[in-house]
Formats: structure tokens, C-alpha cells, sequence
């Protein structure tokens, strides 16, 4: 192979691993037998199956940069415009005593430049000439390729499909059409675009995680048929996770332009009692308005009784924030900064912990798939320094009463002090792998209202 003998044309927003994997099917050649012009200081994520992962995205050192841009015959400057990774420095390949050497880190996409989805094909094949995978940094809001009507899918799934198809659902793309007028006011009102869709994407996850149970819904099992070929069949739950972006997305630019309305917040403030502080009905107006803007009358009192969720959390902050009374101005007080446990499962996540599910035909592994290992191993030790704490206490048994009893209260309130942080970060833990916050509440024998609180609480301190 003679580098650069065969132009590679980058796309917009790709990884550059991507392009790496075009460019050796150019040349007609494995993947790994182009990597090997490159000093790989790691190994790529792989799938459970074996294979790397779409999103492992590649980082390069300057020396490496220069190799990649004479392998695809295009100057560095159009690779650096076109590649989000392309000018990403790592220390361990950047510095020291082999900098000069071609080097390369495999890193996950998302920790490099953001979200990544797989590109259309046939527009990768009319810019590039090539029909192979490709894969870019995509955010959820421009996941619609409009001339060819699909949804482009996460790269970080293992699962076959790239794209979902569209047509017959031109509210879909029209919702990405709408949105760039969304975030124009987004950023009129200072508020970040991204943020300001994260919130709503979250409040509409989790009606998403209820729509089962409403009878009255209708527009998304119509769509979620359609995305899956027509009827989702025996395989529903896969393709409820599969499909519940694309299903969802008009509602979530629909909800983002809500939130972002002076005149909606002014009826949370109206809703609140404003200075003579009220609890939130369930007949309030701004939950009731809010259905009416997703074209469900009857969904109000649904998300008004949602405690715990991110609706009520940017309800909650608005409210703060315009009552001033909640102490030195802070990220709690602002309506877009969304906790961990809010934030809805990823479809990576989902699949996993349905696969674990269905091979263990259990319980068990499906907390090992949705709670991370070290979350799990923080929980452990928790538990495990309480048992201590106890057993010391067998020893107590002598000495004067007051001693006696200063010792047993010490050591019982240390033991309940870390039971109490173990128990808040399992139920933290399992709200956030989607458990319904009211079932968690119920195992805990705490109301759903004060779990909430006391989880927001354990999160403002991490």
C-alpha cells in the first residue's frame, strides 16, 4: 500500500476511527491492517460478542495526525475542520521520549466529543462514493436525515440496526426543523440549547417509562409500529427501546419550547401561590397547559403527580429561584442543570439490561448491568463498615453505665449513619436504572416525596 495513493474524504463531525476504517477499505484491507501504522497504546471497547464497539473513536498524537492525513491524501486543516477527535491531545502518546513516533489511544467516543450515531449510507455513498459504515458525532436533535427519511441510531448499542425508517412520520422531521427555532430562543433566553433539551428529552423519557399504563395514549404506539416495520410484534419490549427516540421526538422539542416560555413559568409561579408559598395541585394549570402543548388534555395530572422526576425538579427550581429564598444562589436553583438520577436510561443501557435479564431469567444480573461496578462497590463497603461497626458492639459489656451506653450509642449511630447512605444510594441506584421512584419509596418505608428530597440532597453534595 502507498499512502495517499487513494483520496479518503472525510465527513462532518466523524470519528476518526471512522475514517481509518473507510480509508483501509479503500485501499481493500482490514481495519487492524491499517492500524498497525500506528503505535496503539490501548485496546478498543468491544461488544459482549466480541467485536469493537462502533463508538470506540481513536485519539492521535501529532506525528500520528500527520500519517492519518497522508493516508487519506487530504491536508491535516481539512481533517482538523471535518474530525472532532482530530485535535483532541492525550499526555500519554503527546509527551515524552516517543512523541515523535506515530501514536495512537482508544478512547469512547462520548468522553471525547459527545454523542455518537451511525451516518446514513446513502449519503455517506453520495459524498464519498463509498457505502460503508460510517459513524459521527450526532447530537439526539440532528439525528434526522431528512432527504432519506430515517433515524440515524447510538453507536454504542450492540445491535444491528443503523437507522430507523421515517416514512409516515413527517412529524418527526418536522420536529428537527422546529427545533432550530427553539434554540434560537434558548439562547435569547441564556440558556444553553443542549441543556434546555436534555431537560425536556428527560421529562419525556419518563413519560415515556409510563405511557404503558395510560389507556388514553395513542399517538406513540402508532408510531413505534411504524419505525418497526409495521407491527413490533412478539419482539415489543426490544423495539420500545429501540424506538423511543425517534417515537418521542416531536413531544420533546414540544416540551423544550414550552420550558423555555416566560408565560409557562409564570403559571408554575401562579401554580406555587407565588409569595404565599401553597403545595403544587394536581389540577394545576402549568401541568394542565403543558398537556394541552403535546396535544394530550389528559396527561396534566398525570406529570403534576410525579415526584422525583425532572418536571418537577425544573418546577421546583423555577419556583426557588423567583421566590429567592432558597439560600446563596446555586445549581440547585437552576432549572436546566439536570441530576444524574434524572437522566433516562441510555438504549445501550436498556438492551443490556434486558439481555441479562433474559439469560439469568432473574433479577440479579440485571442490578449488575444497570448500576456501574463502581457505584456497586461503594454501596458494598458501606454495608460492610456498618457490620463492623456492630460486631464491635458485642464486646461491649462492661464498665459504668454511662460508659457502657456512650460507647453502644456511638457505635450504633456510626453503623446507622452509614446504613442511611447505603440505603439512599441504592434507592439512588435503582431510580436511576428506572425502577418507579414510588416502589423504591415503598421498599424503603419512606414517602416518595421525602425519598426525592433526600436523593436530590445526596446528589448536591457529590
Amino acid at each position: 500500500m502507498t499512502a495517499g495513493a487513494l483520496r479518503t474524504v472525510p465527513l462532518a463531525g466523524e470519528l476518526t476511527s471512522s475514517l481509518i476504517s473507510r480509508a483501509a477499505d479503500r485501499y481493500g484491507l482490514p481495519a487492524a491492517g491499517v492500524l498497525r501504522l500506528w503505535t496503539c497504546r490501548n485496546s478498543p471497547a468491544r461488544n459482549d460478542g466480541g467485536g469493537v464497539r462502533a463508538d470506540a473513536e481513536i485519539v492521535l498524537n501529532e506525528a500520528g495526525r500527520a500519517v492519518l492525513a497522508e493516508l487519506c491524501g487530504v491536508e491535516p486543516a481539512v481533517l482538523a475542520h471535518a474530525l472532532p477527535a482530530f485535535t483532541v491531545d492525550d499526555p500519554k502518546i503527546g509527551t515524552g521520549r516517543e512523541a515523535a513516533l506515530a501514536q495512537a489511544r482508544w478512547r469512547a467516543a462520548g468522553a471525547v466529543a459527545g454523542e455518537a450515531a451511525f451516518a446514513c449510507r446513502s449519503c455517506t455513498a453520495r459524498r464519498t462514493g463509498q457505502t460503508v459504515r460510517a459513524v459521527r458525532y450526532l447530537p439526539r436533535w440532528e439525528r434526522v436525515c431528512v432527504r432519506h427519511g430515517r433515524w440515524l441510531l447510538d453507536a454504542d448499542a450492540d445491535q444491528p440496526l443503523e437507522h430507523l425508517d421515517l416514512r409516515g412520520l413527517p412529524e418527526v422531521a418536522a420536529a428537527q426543523r422546529r427545533w432550530a427555532g427553539v434554540a434560537r430562543r434558548a439562547v435569547r433566553a441564556g440558556v444553553v440549547p443542549e441543556q434546555a433539551f436534555t431537560v425536556a428529552y428527560s421529562v419525556v423519557a419518563r413519560w415515556w417509562d409510563e405511557a404503558l399504563h395510560w389507556e388514553q395514549e395513542e399517538i406513540w404506539p402508532h408510531r413505534l409500529h411504524r419505525v418497526a416495520g409495521g407491527n413490533a410484534g412478539t419482539d415489543f419490549e426490544r423495539w420500545r427501546i429501540v424506538g423511543r427516540d425517534p417515537v418521542v421526538f416531536p413531544e420533546v422539542v414540544a416540551v423544550a419550547d414550552a420550558l423555555l416560555d416566560p408565560a409557562m413559568a409564570e403559571l408554575v409561579w401562579r401554580d406555587s401561590g407565588g409569595q404565599r408559598p401553597r403545595p403544587l395541585a394536581a389540577d394545576g394549570a402549568f401541568c394542565r397547559r403543558l398537556g394541552e402543548r403535546v396535544g394530550r388534555d389528559w396527561l396534566g395530572p398525570l406529570s403534576a403527580v410525579d415526584y422525583g422526576g425532572p418536571l418537577l425538579a425544573w418546577m421546583g427550581a423555577v419556583i426557588r429561584r423567583r421566590r429567592g429564598d432558597g439560600g446563596p444562589p446555586g445549581w440547585r436553583d437552576d432549572p436546566w442543570r439536570l441530576k444524574r438520577e434524572q437522566r433516562p436510561a441510555t438504549m445501550a443501557g436498556q438492551l443490556r439490561v434486558m439481555a441479562a435479564e433474559q439469560q439469568s431469567g432473574g433479577s440479579g444480573s440485571r442490578w449488575r448491568a444497570a448500576v456501574s461496578a463502581e457505584h456497586r462497590f461503594q454501596l458494598e463497603q458501606l454495608i460492610a463498615e456498618a457490620r463492623e461497626q456492630l460486631a464491635e458492639l458485642r464486646g461491649v459489656h462492661s464498665g459504668t453505665t454511662a460508659e457502657v451506653a456512650r460507647t453502644l450509642l456511638q457505635h450504633l449511630s456510626h453503623s446507622a449513619a452509614l446504613i442511611e447512605k447505603a440505603l439512599v444510594g441504592t434507592a439512588a441506584a435503582a431510580v436511576a436504572a428506572g425502577v418507579a421512584l414510588e416502589d423504591v419509596a415503598a421498599w424503603s418505608r419512606l414517602p416518595a416525596r421525602e425519598l426525592a428530597e433526600i436523593i436530590t440532597a445526596g446528589q448536591d453534595e457529590d
